[in-house]
């Protein structure tokens, strides 16, 4: 089996259901999915470098790197120091803005926990942080296919568009890269995973085929 790593979004778990449709689509493709529990230290507490530290800690021999949502914002940090091929769904892009424009007064905050079902309490801090991340300036390093929505409700297909835009107009690009636009696709993409998982099987297979 080649193993990919796969990091999940801002308050959810490895135990979602668009991991579980993924885990069924691509184990007849040979591929098994790594999914590291990115609430670290805890979700009250959640850091993004520990999360970080985790996802690289965790990637052992991936052969591709899937990043939901919060999780593509960990991945283009992780692939700086494990350079595999990258594919972002739902990517937080051109976002850095919005993480503390609509936040209400008061420290901890509560926010919907999907992977509880249940509003739970997260230390302001996390998300003054998330507004100085600052990692989409430049392309990744290595091929990246991104799936975007264009009714996602959370991120603005704009934004992300905008990014990938700068990064076809930096030269930097590496040769390969596409972005799929999802014309009827919300921020889950739930509904897409069959459209999607080929192409996570393309990506794991792109360093076996490189001379």
């Amino acid at each position: 089996m080649t193993t990919v790593l796969y990091l999940h979004g801002f308050a959810s778990s490895p135990h979602s259901q668009k991991i579980q449709s993924f885990r069924a689509l691509l184990a007849p493709m040979g591929i098994e999915l790594n999914t590291p529990d990115l609430n670290v230290p805890s979700f009250e507490k959640l850091d993004f470098e520990a999360m970080v530290d985790r996802a690289a800690r965790s990637a052992g021999a991936a052969r591709a790197i899937v990043g939901s949502s919060l999780g593509a914002v960990v991945a283009l940090r992780v692939v700086q120091q494990i350079p595999v091929p990258l594919v972002l769904i739902a990517p937080g892009l051109g976002i850095a803005d919005q993480w503390t424009a609509k936040l209400p007064p008061g420290d901890p905050i509560e926010v919907f926990n999907y992977a509880l079902n249940q509003r739970m309490p997260i230390h302001r801090a996390f998300f003054e942080k998330m507004s100085r991340v600052d990692l989409d300036r430049h392309p990744p390093p290595v091929p990246v296919t991104i799936f975007m929505g264009r009714k996602d409700e959370t991120i603005a297909f704009e934004r992300v568009a905008a990014v990938w835009k700068r990064w076809q107009s930096s030269s930097e690009l590496v040769e390969g890269s596409k972005f799929i636009e999802i014309p009827e696709g919300d921020h889950g993409l739930t509904a897409y995973v069959a459209e999607i998982a080929p192409e996570i099987h393309k990506a794991s297979d792109i360093l076996n085929k490189s001379p």
